[in-house]
């Protein structure tokens, strides 16, 4: 029992050693290790992309819904009564003014003209006769070969018959009028509308005859928009210069149309009090008669006058609750918060109204990686204006 005894102590001495050994193992290497690792060295300088701020020639726009108007809407109706005989168009067809649309039957017309004509030679006959015996009547007056009265009557039948004369002359010319009203001609250039009547039908004369066909003209054509009163402003700085009207720029916009240029023509007298709008108007060239009166299009109003802007991109632009800012660089190329203004947009950019002066250094691109008094690497970045190639002058 007392050697047993004697045992046990030894025996736990010894794993109470083995174990602080192992302890000691253990934690040597930390301690050692932690020791002989070096101060962390300083943080290199972040290259970021850069951008100078300089001044830009650029009109700005504003985008409006509108419709496109002819210019010109003629409803085609007879003037002379009769039988349709022919009908010369296809609808749909672009024709020129005097292009002849369609015939009425002219015989009565062509009988009224001979006897007009035939008058007329009546009339001249009759001139001829009454002023000869004018003539010789004021040869023997100063003999006293004829009374007074005599001379006078033939003066007066002269006279009278140069005034019928005249009468049928004029009724001639009616005569010819309405002869040439036979063939209906389009009064103005365009496009022809469906036809309304066919051959063989009695039309009658006049505004209660019936509508023929319909002509639009087609180039130039009308854009009709209403506008906002701060878009005019902006257009025309004020209200009253509409001497100004045909310097603003207009250009149709959206899918389905080729790039179509105008300028503005109308301006209301007066601002609509439930819309806050105003009615305005555009001509555009429409050559090819892509658009059509009646069709919905998208356009954009610029300005009358190209202004000078400070432009930068919207990237570079940072959002501080309700504040815009952006990161400059001074001449140390350290870091630094610069509170903006910002004025419309121009396609990927934004007016800067205030805050940044030309020649001021902006970060573009790595933002997110630099802080206000950090200092950076710039990168330069040229702005060769793509991006703004329908807004710069």
């Amino acid at each position: 029992m007392s050697i047993q005894v004697a045992r046990v102590p030894r025996l736990l001495l010894v794993i109470v050693l083995a174990s602080s050994a192992g302890v000691a193992v253990w934690y040597t290497p930390k301690l050692s290790g932690s020791s002989a690792q070096p101060t962390a060295a300083a943080a290199a300088p972040v290259a970021v992309a850069v951008m100078q701020v300089k001044k830009n020639t650029i009109r700005t726009w504003d985008d409006f819904s509108g419709r496109l108007e002819a210019v010109e809407r003629v409803l085609i109706r007879p003037q002379v009564a009769g039988q349709i005989k022919e009908i010369r168009f296809r609808e749909g067809q672009l024709v020129k003014q005097g292009d002849v649309l369609l015939t009425i039957d002219a015989a009565v017309y062509s009988a009224a003209v001979a006897q007009a004509e035939a008058q007329v030679a009546s009339a001249r006959a009759r001139k001829l006769f009454t002023s000869g015996e004018a003539e010789r009547a004021r040869k023997l007056w100063p003999a006293r070969a004829i009374a007074q009265n005599i001379l006078e009557q033939r003066e007066n039948e002269a006279l009278e018959a140069d005034a019928q004369l005249k009468a049928a002359q004029a009724n001639l010319r009616l005569a010819q009028i309405n002869l040439g009203y036979t063939e209906v001609r389009a009064p103005i250039s365009g496009r022809i509308g469906r036809r309304e009547v066919t051959t063989g039908n009695l039309v009658a004369a006049g505004p209660e005859g019936p509508v023929l066909t319909t002509l639009v003209s087609v180039d130039p054509i009308y854009l009709s928009f209403d506008a906002d009163e701060q878009a005019v402003v902006r257009a025309l700085d004020t209200f009253s210069q509409r001497d100004q009207l045909a310097n603003v720029p207009v250009r149709v916009t959206g899918q389905g149309f080729q790039a179509t240029e105008g300028r503005l023509q109308l301006l209301d007298n007066q601002i609509d009090p439930q819309s806050g709008t105003v009615r305005m108007r555009a001509l555009l060239a429409n050559p090819d008669g892509q658009l059509v009166p009646g069709q919905f299009a998208r356009l954009q109003m610029g300005q009358a006058q190209a202004r000078e802007a400070i432009l930068v991109e919207e990237r570079s632009i940072g959002t501080d609750q309700d504040r815009r800012y952006v990161l400059i660089l001074d001449d140390q190329n350290k870091v630094s918060y610069r509170q903006i203004s910002l004025g419309a947009r121009v396609d990927a950019q934004r007016i800067v109204t205030s805050g940044l002066a030309e020649g001021d250094r902006i970060i573009v691109d790595g933002m997110q990686r630099v802080r206000p008094g950090a200092l950076v690497t710039p990168q330069p970045v040229i702005d060769n204006g793509s991006s703004l190639a329908s807004n710069k002058i």
